[in-house]
């Protein structure tokens, strides 16, 4: 059997011009372009995280020729760089002029600013903090719920179980305040992304924490019979022990547009002196010989975001601040005064917890050890940030 050969069909053949793509060669055609940034990387290679930070809010000093399209009632327009009284190289060189119509002039060399080079030490971006959160609440709740099952809460002392009904409970009003209105407040406070970027992280830290407190609660409530889930208001609202601290808190809301004290009196002065005080030095301490292991897990997750990261991106920020080539001293004499302003107020909150050590059944170490402890992780971070340990100290 033989096959017919079909005739050839007549369709237009494809003609090149050397005008296809890929045809030509062009200087930005070599695989050594493609790697083409338009930022300085911290280290040697660009990271995830300052690909999608750095740079992705400009200002007039920084590429953003025709200027902020935006302002305010009274003046002042896009991300104002007085909206704390720190400062950066370079934020007192005047913007580059404006050119006609929206496009602006040329700019041949940009101003820029010192505030630009900060990058978050933990390389935090939308995803990290999702997959960072996400775990720690997986972790949290696989603790609890195992305990539960366990029937460890029956081990807990008399005195814990009101201990914790009260003042762990309490705690959980400090962390939704810091987070929603100081760090929420202020994030669009910040002169760039990435500042921004290190608040809402720390933000969210704060409020999960609080949201984990308050289920733990729930969930107290339901296994122990007679803990009392609301006890933890009237412990915040009248107990004397926690009038000190709730001044304290209060007073970081309220601080007169200074998005840069409010960072750095929060986790400069407060969380070590207070924060890490009450979970690390009394809950943590205490709770294994009253018969507690889960309490410390649910504490220790919200240690973890303080130690281990909020504190890392704050040394990050402030630190190079100091040491700033144009406002260095200025700086320095700033955050001193904060830290003579902060520091009694926190001393004196301090002071009126002594009495929490005393309710558990088993003691932890005694206040004024603990205490010792605090003063000394704060005087470390203070002399790392390139400042002076206040006076106030000793008192």
């Amino acid at each position: 059997m033989t096959t017919a050969q079909r005739p050839e069909r007549s369709v237009p053949k494809p003609q090149f011009t050397d005008a296809e793509a890929g045809a030509q060669e062009f200087p930005d055609s070599g695989a050594s372009a493609r790697r083409y940034n338009y930022y300085k990387p911290a280290k040697r290679k660009q990271t995830h995280y300052e690909d999608v930070t750095v740079d992705v809010q400009p200002d007039p000093r920084h590429y953003l020729s025709q200027g902020w399209i935006y302002g305010f009632a009274d003046g002042s327009s896009g991300y104002p760089l007085t909206w704390t009284k720190l400062k950066a190289w370079g934020v007192d060189k005047p913007e580059p002029e404006r050119g006609p119509g929206s496009g602006g002039k040329p700019v041949e060399e940009w101003p820029a600013h010192g505030w630009h080079e900060f990058r978050d030490p933990n390389e935090e971006w939308e995803m990290t903090f999702y997959r960072y959160n996400a775990n720690v609440v997986r972790q949290t709740t696989q603790n609890v719920e195992n305990a539960r099952q366990a029937k460890a809460f029956d081990n807990w002392t008399p005195n814990w179980k009101t201990f914790v009904e009260r003042n762990v409970g309490a705690w959980m009003h400090i962390e939704h305040i810091l987070g929603l209105y100081v760090f929420a407040a202020i994030n669009r406070s910040c002169p760039t992304n990435m500042h921004n970027t290190a608040m809402v992280v720390n933000s969210m830290h704060k409020i999960r924490f609080a949201q984990d407190l308050a289920l733990y609660n729930l969930t107290l409530s339901e296994e122990i019979e007679g803990f009392d889930g609301a006890a933890h208001l009237d412990a915040w609202n009248n107990d004397p022990e926690w009038q000190g601290i709730r001044k304290v808190v209060e007073a970081l809301t309220a601080v007169d547009n200074d998005w840069g004290e409010m960072a750095f009196a929060t986790n400069v002065v407060f969380e070590p002196l207070l924060g890490e005080l009450f979970r690390s030095n009394l809950v943590q301490q205490a709770a294994a010989g009253n018969g507690d292991f889960v309490t410390p897990t649910v504490i220790g997750a919200g240690e973890y975001d303080y130690s281990q990261r909020d504190l890392r991106w704050t040394q990050a920020c402030f630190g190079p601040l100091t040491s700033d080539k144009e406002f260095a001293a200025h700086n320095k004499e700033l955050m001193q005064g904060w830290l003579a302003k902060w520091v009694p107020m926190c001393l004196e909150a301090a002071r009126a917890m002594q009495p929490l050590w005393s309710q558990p059944d088993f003691k932890p170490p005694r206040f004024e050890d603990s205490l010792d402890r605090a003063k000394s992780r704060f005087a470390g971070i203070v002399t790392e940030l390139g400042l002076e340990p206040p006076k106030e100290l000793s008192q």
